[in-house]
């Protein structure tokens, strides 16, 4: 074969070798987001699964408190969740870190980046995990069941935001096979409140094409320079749902980057842990939260 013949069959082989593996990816992520690859678990099953790996932090005094359900982003929860539950206990509130790495066992790096891409774990997914939360929350005696409040870092806010869109009982998260079996008619019901730190909100995220509808005070922490999550596709959902009538508030903080409150991050990452823009944020959510989620008389 002659050496040119030769490089043009190289490159044909090397193009046609890519597009079977993009054709792979996306397929895996069409999967992914309908379902189809995901198995169906009844919830007391996944119950089962996510308790032993959730961390509960408790407030002084008898209770119930106001209670915070805590998810991470797509690396699994780091110390940017520790600095909320200690901000929690001293407003005298409880919380819960949600793990859904653990139970799944992924912790390993190779394992979690697929998180990261789509490819594992999308937020209509995880968001039956969240579900499931919500419930065994409820039946924690320290916790006040007419004051849960949803905190979500990145993916996590992903999943929040796709909780909602689906809005069970009438859509359920890809991973359960049904509600609660002794869930209130409404499977949110109590959920007072949610705080949204970068989340991505790219074609993925189900609110995009379905906005949710229920009037829940929700706060977007926002990063203006968000290469990982641009900031641009969460502030086009906020409009919308705000223009809906919906109790909405956005905070975007300029110079940061995604994961501006996580220190704890992989080698060569160049994501930045910003010290004041944390603090400021969290004082942002402080005041939020004691505000807008008080019990309604």
């Amino acid at each position: 074969m002659r050496p040119g013949r030769q490089t043009r069959w190289i490159v044909i082989g090397a193009v046609a070798l890519a597009a079977a593996l993009l054709l792979a990816i996306g397929g895996n992520s069409l999967g992914q987001y309908t379902g189809w690859t995901v198995k169906r678990l009844q919830p007391d099953v996944l119950s089962a699964k996510l308790r032993p790996f959730y961390r509960t932090t408790v407030p002084d005094g008898p209770g119930p408190f106001p209670t915070a359900l805590l998810l991470s982003g797509c690396d699994g929860p780091k110390d940017n969740l520790e600095r909320w539950t200690a901000m929690l206990k001293g407003m005298g509130w409880g919380s819960i870190i949600v793990d859904s790495h653990g139970p799944r066992g992924f912790s390993d790096y190779e394992i979690w980046r697929l998180v990261c891409t789509g490819q594992l774990l999308m937020g209509s997914e995880r968001a039956g995990d969240l579900l499931v939360a919500i419930d065994d929350a409820r039946r924690m005696r320290f916790v006040d069941p007419e004051r849960i409040v949803l905190v979500g870092a990145s993916h996590g806010g992903w999943t929040i935001m796709d909780l909602l869109s689906l809005d069970p009982p009438h859509r359920l998260p890809t991973n359960l096979a049904t509600v609660p079996p002794l869930a209130p008619p409404d499977p949110l019901h109590g959920v007072a409140g949610i705080v949204l730190l970068y989340p991505y909100c790219g074609q993925a995220n189900r609110a995009r094409r379905h906005p949710w509808s229920r009037a829940i005070p929700t706060l977007f922490l926002l990063a203006q320079d968000d290469m990982v999550a641009p900031s641009a596709h969460c502030l086009d959902i906020a409009d919308r749902l705000s223009a809906s009538g919906l109790p909405i508030e956005v905070v975007t903080f300029s110079g940061v980057t995604h994961g501006f409150d996580q220190e704890d991050r992989s080698a060569l990452s160049p994501l930045e842990f910003d010290v004041e823009t944390t603090a400021t944020a969290l004082a942002i959510a402080k005041d939020f939260l004691v505000s807008r989620t008080a019990p309604q008389h």
